[in-house]
């Protein structure tokens, strides 16, 4: 039973379809919004590696050779390659972060965003 995913045109959201047969066609609606314009994505795979591979591969000098601290859109490139290389889903928040980063926002420009900032700003402790 294959799970699709796709991205709402009208929102942006990547919701997941399991579809029960390959006979069936699936007629997917954004879980947000609720519109039926959704884009079909690749789906990622999962492939092994050890933890020591995966530690050696960030290592590697080469994946912060284009990186541009300066230019929001090259640090929302390499967040995902890095996201990507730990293999792990980073929620949708992570998402959300970096949509904002490639259309143009810099870090500094989203501190004030979010649930978290909104702790900070009323007083709130974290515990670190």
């Amino acid at each position: 039973m294959p799970i699709y995913e796709y991205r709402c045109n009208a929102c942006g959201r990547v919701t997941s379809v399991l579809v029960r047969s390959f006979s069936e066609t699936p007629e997917p609606r954004c879980g947000r919004c609720g519109g039926t314009s959704l884009r079909k994505l690749v789906s990622r795979f999962a492939t092994l590696k050890s933890e020591e591979a995966r530690l050696d591969e960030l290592a590697d000098p080469s994946l912060y050779s284009d990186l541009d601290e300066n230019d929001p859109k090259s640090i929302a490139r390499w967040a995902r390659k890095m996201g990507g290389e730990l293999g792990e889903d980073l929620g949708p928040e992570f998402d959300e972060a970096l949509d904002e980063l490639e259309s143009g926002k810099m870090p500094e420009d989203l501190e004030g965003d979010g649930p978290a900032a909104a702790d900070v700003s009323a007083g709130g402790d974290d515990g670190l």
